[in-house]
C-alpha cells in the first residue's frame, strides 16, 4: 500500500466514525416520536378482523395481533384470563399486560379496551370503539420502549370486557378493569400503582374529547395543558361530560386515574363506526399529547 493509498483508506475510517457518531448524537437529541401512520395501520389491522366482542374468534385473532405487535419492539405480553359471568352466560375474558420497566417498581398504568359491542342485527367493527384507542396504544408502546431511564415502570394494559353484552347497567360493563383491580388488590400490588390513563374512542375525525369529571383533576389539568401548548386545544375542549367507563374501577380502589375519551361520535355503536368515520390525524392529536404529558405526569408523581 502506498502513502497516497493509506491516507485515503484513514481518511475513509475517519468519516465512517465521523458518521457514526453524528448519528448516535442525533439519536439522543430526537426521541421516538408518535407516528400516526403506524397506528394507523393498527387499526385498519383491527377493523379488517372483523366484530371483536369478548369471547370469540375475532377477539382471539385480536389478542394474537396485539401480542405479536408488542413483541416486535422487545415487551413479552402476560395473559390475565378468567372467565367473567355475564347476562348471557359465561364468557372467557382475557387481559393483556405488557410491562416497561423504570427506575421504580412503582408503575403508571396506559389502558384501553380491546372488546368490541357484541351486535347481531348488524356488523359491528368498532373502528373508533375498540380498535383507535388500542392502535394508539400499541404506537405509544414503541414510542415508551425507546425512552431512556424511565422513573417509574410503565404498564400497558389492554382491557377485556368494557363493553356490555346488553344495556349498560349494573356490572354488566368494565369485566376487564373490575377483574384486573380485584386481582391486584387481593396480591397487594394496588399501592404501587401511581396513575392510570385510559384512552378510548379517540379516533373521529371530528375529534372532540371534554374533560371527564370523573377523572382526577390533577391529571386532567396536565393534560390539557400540554394540548393547549401544542396547539391542540380545538380537541380537547374545556367543556366537561362525566363518563362510565374502564377508569371508574381504578378510581373506587383510590387510585388517580384520567379517562380520554371522545363520546361526541355519531357512528357511536352503529355499522358506521368505520374507517371512514375515523381518522390518522386524530391518533396523532392524541398520541402526541400523551407522549409529552407522560414526563410531567412523572414528575408530579416524583414530588409526592
Amino acid at each position: 500500500m502506498n502513502g497516497d493509498s493509506g491516507e485515503f483508506v484513514i481518511r475513509l475510517i475517519q468519516l465512517a466514525i465521523s458518521g457514526v457518531l453524528l448519528s448516535l448524537t442525533v439519536s439522543a437529541q430526537a426521541p421516538a416520536a408518535f407516528d400516526s401512520s403506524r397506528a394507523w395501520e393498527h387499526l385498519r389491522q383491527q377493523v379488517a378482523i372483523g366484530p371483536r366482542p369478548s369471547g370469540s374468534p375475532g377477539i382471539v385473532k385480536n389478542r394474537v395481533y396485539i401480542t405479536k405487535t408488542l413483541a416486535a419492539v422487545g415487551l413479552k405480553t402476560v395473559e390475565q384470563a378468567w372467565t367473567a359471568t355475564t347476562p348471557i352466560g359465561p364468557i372467557k375474558m382475557v387481559n393483556l399486560i405488557a410491562t416497561i420497566p423504570g427506575q421504580r417498581a412503582e408503575r403508571i398504568v396506559l389502558a384501553s379496551h380491546f372488546d368490541t359491542k357484541l351486535f347481531r342485527e348488524f356488523r359491528f367493527v368498532g373502528a373508533s370503539d375498540g380498535a383507535s384507542s388500542t392502535a394508539a396504544l400499541l404506537e405509544l408502546a414503541r414510542v415508551i420502549k425507546a425512552r431512556p431511564q424511565l422513573p417509574f415502570t410503565i404498564e400497558l394494559l389492554f382491557l377485556d370486557g368494557e363493553e356490555a353484552t346488553g344495556a349498560w347497567q349494573g356490572t354488566d360493563n368494565t369485566y376487564g378493569s373490575r377483574h384486573y383491580v380485584e386481582v391486584a388488590r387481593t396480591a397487594g400490588t394496588l399501592k404501587s400503582l401511581r396513575a392510570m390513563i385510559l384512552l378510548d374512542m379517540i379516533g373521529d375525525r371530528q375529534l372532540n374529547i371534554r374533560r371527564e369529571t370523573n377523572s382526577t383533576p390533577w391529571l386532567t389539568d396536565i393534560v390539557w395543558s400540554v394540548a393547549r401548548r401544542l396547539g391542540h386545544q380545538a380537541h380537547f375542549i374545556t367543556e366537561s361530560m362525566a363518563v362510565e367507563d374502564d377508569h371508574l374501577p381504578f378510581l373506587k380502589a383510590g387510585v388517580p386515574s384520567l379517562d380520554i375519551i371522545d363520546l361526541d361520535y355519531p357512528a357511536w355503536h352503529t355499522a358506521q363506526d368505520t374507517l371512514d368515520a375515523v381518522s390518522a390525524r386524530s391518533l396523532q392529536v392524541v398520541g402526541e399529547v400523551v407522549v409529552v404529558a407522560l414526563p410531567e405526569i412523572e414528575a408530579r408523581l416524583l414530588k409526592n
